[in-house]
């Protein structure tokens, strides 16, 4: 019997891995499940601070996002490094889904950068004003985001 390994994406993950910038841990089926759960209680949190904390929502679902693509990993045995951080969890779920999910998992990285100015403005500089609808439409994106990740949990092989 042959076990199906997952080929989309494999030179990357092989890449990441060797520049330690990801890990192999056990496969945790109820962690990845823990971290959907979680990213969904993030964007329903983001939700209620749209208005009075519009970078406290952006946090969240950012978060959120994140978590989700995380879980993904966390199925497979693979957790991102704190060398690899936020940018190898994105750069790792894509390459192994993109495509044929590219057009709902390339907005994370955008969110991720907004994440960034908003958290680490530049010096002198303020961070940049949040629209509260421009922060509606992520809570959206980040959602579609977090039911992908869920939905792939099945799918995605042990790496």
């Amino acid at each position: 019997m042959t076990i199906s390994r997952w080929a989309q994406g494999r030179e990357t993950i092989d890449q990441l891995l060797a520049q330690r910038r990801l890990q192999r841990v056990p496969p945790n089926r109820d962690h990845a499940d823990w971290l959907i759960n979680t990213a969904r209680r993030h964007l329903v949190s983001a939700a209620t601070t749209v208005d009075d904390d519009p970078e406290g929502c952006a946090a969240l679902l950012y978060d959120g996002a994140r978590k989700a693509l995380a879980a993904v990993l966390a199925n497979q045995g693979l957790r991102a490094t704190s060398d690899g951080g936020h940018l190898a969890v994105y750069e790792s779920v894509t390459a192994q889904l993109d495509p044929p999910l590219g057009k709902i998992l390339r907005p994370f990285d955008r969110l991720r950068r907004q994440r960034n100015q908003v958290e680490y403005p530049s010096l002198g500089k303020p961070a940049p004003e949040l629209d509260p609808l421009d922060l509606s439409q992520d809570i959206a994106i980040a959602r579609e985001i977090v039911d992908t990740c869920a939905r792939v949990l099945d799918q995605m092989p042990v790496y």
